[in-house]
């Protein structure tokens, strides 16, 4: 006889089976977690009463038999639903974009930062400006990924960033988010949409997250009415990063893209701005292009992190662009506008010039697409009765080409020549 127990609760039998052993006794409750014990077959449920019988072993396997059916059944109705729910396109002949399944790390938030900041731990900061480059920057484990209004030079391929508008900002934004749902998303305000005033600030940074996706916004500047636009999108309920040294938005002021800092007053003043931004509530001020005892000095005022970009290795953390690190582009206008501090952590561009190169030259040898790479398939009596159906629409050189394609679609390369 084989023994085997029911656990009932309220009045339910919600029954787990134990096959024991050789030489084992019928498990107790307190036995069940240990792996060299029965076999659990079902998840035990916190019980009323435990009872145990006997069956023989044929009525046992039939039991086991029959709870396994159920529970391949429950797994098969549990994968449907998700199906169902889900608002991804299901799979077909180009694949679609990637589940964006759950990621083991926890989603960053301003917290997260913050607690990186007062242990010490540097914290990474990316740009990203589309679904790819976003996939990639999550993949990494970076901690915040900004989309930065630099898309208008390396994307759009402008000599600065002014021409950029917050509409084709915020297509970048929702691109951006849809392939980076665990760093902290950042969105740049463009120029020309918060200058005017406080509430034409607030509208915009509300512009960003509820249309684009964002977290939170940063805004470039220490004037007055930036610190005040800044103080007025805080207390509307949106975390601010500060933007302060070097500001690109500003180069018709500053002469161009130029270093701050470099003189007593103006250190003293990239200083000053840092501490403004952090009195109007920002949680976190990027210092670009200062000299890095500048940059020493702003993040030892400050109680919120610093983010430096061609400002040292004193800050609190770095930030870089997307196609600067990666080597991205290699044409003469990139060339220009790429900045001085940019370490390449990849030679991506030669990379996707040779395999542009590959590509053109096995297209105009005929040598691509070959048969691994032409998957779809006709039977052959389909393909007669296809050729028949075009000699009788009067497509003769069709139904040939028709023909000679089917006796070929096993060799490398198409015909040789066109006819």
């Amino acid at each position: 006889m084989v023994a085997f127990t029911i656990l009932i609760q309220n009045s339910r039998s919600n029954w787990s089976l134990f096959l024991p052993s050789p030489k084992s006794q019928v498990p107790s409750p307190d036995a069940q977690n240990s792996k060299k014990n029965p076999i659990l077959l079902s998840r035990p449920h916190r019980s009323l009463h435990l009872r145990t019988y006997h069956l023989s072993p044929a009525l046992a396997r039939a039991a086991a038999s029959h709870h396994q059916d159920t529970m391949r059944r429950s797994l098969l109705v549990r994968q449907l639903a998700r199906r169902l729910l889900s608002n991804l396109p299901e799979s077909t002949v180009y694949g679609g974009p990637r589940p964006q399944e759950a990621s083991a790390a926890r989603r960053v938030t301003v917290t997260t930062l913050r607690g990186k900041h007062r242990r010490g731990e540097p914290i990474t900061v990316v740009t990203a400006y589309d679904y790819p480059s976003a996939v990639h920057v999550d993949s990494a484990g970076i901690d915040v990924c900004l989309v930065g209004d630099s898309a208008a030079m390396v994307v759009h391929g402008h000599d600065t960033t002014l021409p950029i508008s917050l509409d084709l900002m915020l297509e970048h934004c929702r691109a951006v988010a849809r392939g980076a749902p665990r760093p902290l998303l950042v969105g740049d305000l463009p120029f020309g949409c918060y200058e005017s005033s406080a509430a034409q600030a607030v509208d915009s940074a509300v512009r960003v997250l509820k249309e684009g996706g964002m977290d939170t916004i940063k805004l470039e500047g220490g004037a007055p009415s930036r610190i005040t636009a800044a103080k007025a999108i805080v207390e509307a309920g949106i975390a601010v990063m500060g933007h302060v040294g070097l500001t690109p938005q500003a180069i018709s002021v500053l002469g161009g893209f130029r270093p701050q800092g470099k003189t007593v007053d103006s250190a003293v003043k990239v200083v000053e701005t840092a501490l403004a931004l952090q009195e109007a509530g920002c949680f976190s001020v990027v210092l670009e292009c200062v000299p890095a005892p500048v940059a020493a000095a702003a993040t030892s005022a400050l109680q919120i992190p610093t983010i430096g970009i061609g400002a040292g290795p004193f800050c609190s953390g770095q930030v870089l662009v997307y196609h600067d690190l990666l080597g991205m582009m290699q044409h003469p206008h990139y060339a220009k506008v790429t900045p001085k501090f940019c370490k390449q952590f990849g030679n991506v561009g030669n990379v996707i010039n040779r395999a542009l190169s590959e590509y053109k030259k096995e297209v105009e040898t005929r040598t691509f697409p070959g048969p691994s790479h032409t998957p779809y398939k006709i039977i052959p009596t389909d393909v007669d009765g296809f050729a028949t159906a075009l000699q009788k629409m009067g497509l003769s050189d069709a139904a040939d080409a028709a023909a000679a394609a089917a006796e070929n679609s096993g060799t490398d390369g198409g015909p040789k020549e066109n006819s």
